[in-house]
C-alpha cells in the first residue's frame, strides 16, 4: 500500500520519534508499505515520520544495495564535510545545497531486531544523516 507522505507544517515532522520495540509481522509489513512509497515518490530514503508515524526507522536504497530497513539508528565516527544539493520527499520541489559529513557510521537494527551496521559514503552517508534527522524531529532545510 502506497502511504501518504506527510509535508512541510505536519507537527509529525517535528516531533523526535520513539524507538521501536516491537520486531514483528506488522513491522515488515510497514517496511514493504514504506518501500512502495519511496519508489513510488521517487525517492531514496523514507523515515516513519514522513508517514505520520513516530517510530524510530527508515528505509533507503542508494541504488547499490537494494531496499533496506534500519531502526533505532546511531550516526558516529563523521569525517569530512561535503556540500551538496539535497532534497526532501516532504518539501516538495527545492533543492539547496545541504552540509553533510561524507563518510558516517550508521548502528541499528534490522527488521528482526538484529543489531548491524553499515559505513556509508557519499550519497548513503547523506541518506543516514538526512533520514535520522527526521527521526529528531529536523529537515534539511534547518541545516540552512
Amino acid at each position: 500500500m502506497i502511504l501518504r507522505i506527510r509535508t512541510l507544517g505536519d507537527p509529525a515532522l517535528r516531533e523526535p520519534a520513539k524507538p521501536v520495540t516491537e520486531f514483528d509481522q506488522s513491522l515488515r509489513t510497514l517496511f514493504d508499505d514504506m518501500v512502495k512509497t519511496m519508489v513510488a515518490a521517487p525517492g531514496v530514503g523514507l523515515a516513519a515520520p514522513q508517514v505520520g508515524l513516530s517510530l524510530r526507522l527508515f528505509v533507503f536504497d542508494d541504488g547499490e544495495t537494494g531496499p533496506r530497513f534500519m531502526a533505532n539508528p546511531e550516526l558516529s565516527e563523521p569525517v569530512g564535510e561535503l556540500l551538496e544539493d539535497e532534497g526532501c520527499l516532504s518539501i516538495p520541489g527545492p533543492y539547496y545545497p545541504t552540509p553533510r559529513h561524507a563518510r558516517i557510521r550508521c548502528a541499528g537494527q534490522d527488521l528482526e531486531g538484529m543489531p548491524y551496521e553499515m559505513i556509508g559514503e557519499g550519497l548513503l552517508a547523506r541518506i543516514f544523516q538526512h533520514e535520522t534527522d527526521h527521526l529528531d524531529g529536523m529537515l534539511y532545510i534547518d541545516r540552512l
